[in-house]
């Protein structure tokens, strides 16, 4: 999975599952850490996601809403909006939808 991180957003692409989640902590941890800002994660491209790294969204979500930050999912793909339907994580997160996912 290759993973772009901007200063309130992570980019994924590729297969987001157990094996990735560790590059993703280390993604995130900095951003956790500078303290300021809400935080995306965009899933635009992302064909296959598995319940570690669920587990991985949602304990950054608790971290963060936990210090008054935002989070939200950004421009999920039809095979990650399913998963998020089937185990209701789309009650949970939210997910916007932006022109410039592709």
């Amino acid at each position: 999975m290759d993973i772009t991180t901007t200063d309130n957003q992570i980019e994924l692409n590729g297969r987001f599952d157990a094996h990735e989640v560790p590059g993703f902590t280390a993604a995130v941890e900095p951003l956790l850490e500078a303290g300021s800002g809400d935080l995306s994660v965009d899933l635009a491209k992302v064909e296959f996601i598995d319940s570690s790294a669920l587990a991985a969204l949602v304990a950054t979500s608790k971290a963060l809403t936990g210090s008054g930050r935002g989070f939200a999912i950004a421009n999920p793909s039809d095979p990650v909006q399913v998963i998020f339907e089937l185990t209701g994580l789309d009650k949970a997160f939210e997910c916007v939808f932006t022109t410039a996912a592709s």
